[in-house]
């Protein structure tokens, strides 16, 4: 992807005008939730799970349409509930369908290592008809990470004998819908995976408030203090991105979307 705003079918640009351009709400789409996710939103209720809000969900869905994603990952799958969302994008209502072809990305990984989720997923994807293009990776992010790594090094000196990896790599497209707590290290390691040009959208953690005192050592923090971690963390990410790589957010109902474009 160059910085025009050509891979995005927009015309000639400027990078921050790309930006606001891929960043904006598509208000012929709404914020009305796929029957699917609806479905499984009330799941997440009994369950006592707590979904993105809606208006966030929404905006995912709107960026994701306009990157031309070869490959796509969410890590954080959870139940489905975003997956949702995506895949009524990207394949349309299984129970009405249009009869339009739809384009969706070669691959679609979605990470959850619950395994009684990916049971749950599984049953998603096998409803869209998606089995060819979406996958479950079951493996922890760290290990996946890890392998990836080890992957792309081998890949690099020993192409014809490189085993394969779990991941289809560079990603073009990395949401995120993780713990807030692990968002920031997640970030910061999933951004390795990016393509140039490509994108990654996160929830920004929320701002501590209060004084939360010193830890008396690490493995000792409490919640709040773990929490001022993760946000200086998190700080930390966003300095490193913005001095060489395009960063956005966008205000919602229940918290701001960060969006990343890697140059």
């Amino acid at each position: 992807m160059d910085s025009s705003g050509s891979e995005f079918g927009l015309p000639q640009m400027s990078e921050r005008e790309m930006l606001d351009r891929l960043l904006c709400e598509d208000t012929e789409r709404g914020d009305s939730e796929p029957a699917i996710a609806a479905g499984i939103g009330e799941q997440m209720l009994h369950m006592s799970l707590r979904p993105l809000p809606r208006s966030m969900r929404a905006r995912i869905r709107d960026i994701c349409s306009r990157v031309p994603a070869r490959n796509a990952m969410l890590v954080g799958g959870g139940i489905g509930h975003l997956a949702a969302w995506l895949l009524d994008m990207w394949c349309g209502d299984p129970a009405n369908p249009s009869g339009k072809p739809l384009s969706h990305p070669e691959s679609f990984r979605i990470v959850e290592p619950g395994g009684k989720f990916a049971v749950i997923i599984d049953r998603l994807i096998r409803r869209h008809g998606a089995e060819d293009w979406v996958q479950i990776v079951q493996t922890p992010w760290a290990e996946l990470v890890a392998e990836a790594a080890t992957w792309s090094a081998a890949n690099a000196s020993l192409p014809d004998s490189a085993g394969t990896s779990s991941l289809p790599l560079p990603q073009n497209l990395i949401i995120i819908d993780a713990p807030e707590a692990e968002r920031a290290t997640i970030a910061a390691t999933a951004f390795e995976l990016l393509s140039p040009g490509g994108v990654m959208l996160v929830q920004e953690p929320e701002v501590p408030t209060g004084d939360v005192g010193l830890p008396s050592s690490s493995s000792r923090m409490t919640p709040a203090q773990r929490k001022v971690e993760s946000f200086n963390a998190w700080i930390e990410f966003v300095k490193q991105i913005s001095e060489s790589h395009s960063l956005g957010f966008v205000e919602l109902t229940g918290g701001t979307l960060a969006v990343v474009r890697r140059a």
